[in-house]
């Protein structure tokens, strides 16, 4: 799955086979806003139009955007990992919290540019 940004926000980008088109929809909200285009071109500029009108109709209305993610991840692992990554985090002089962000940074990045790269392909 191909992923987009613009303006802080997210999305999945994919192919409908059937219909012959690139559909998308913005991850991270509970509001549903979907987009769609005939080329990546008109995909990115539907993306930004989404996202635009999105804010827009949030202002008209008088709601606050939802912002896509708050920074708190809470998720469970198998304690044998969990003992090895509190170890590795004491070794390398961090603590496990500014340990796993680095290397989920490090993950997210790899993940992000070969996104980019089947994106441009």
């Amino acid at each position: 799955m191909n992923t987009m940004s613009y303006k802080g926000f997210h999305a999945r980008v994919g192919f409908d086979e059937n219909d012959e088109i690139f559909t998308g929809r913005i991850s991270g909200i509970q509001d549903i806003v979907g987009f769609h285009g005939d080329s990546v071109t008109s995909l990115k500029a539907a993306f930004h139009e989404a996202v635009d009108d999105y804010l827009e109709t949030c202002a008209k209305i008088g709601k606050a955007p939802q912002k896509p993610y708050s920074g708190k991840v809470m998720f469970r692992v198998d304690p044998e990992i969990h003992r090895k990554a509190v170890i590795a985090a004491e070794l390398s002089g961090k603590s496990l919290n500014q340990w796993a962000e680095e290397i989920l940074a490090k993950a997210v990045e790899q993940e992000d540019n070969l996104a980019e790269t089947r994106l441009s392909a």
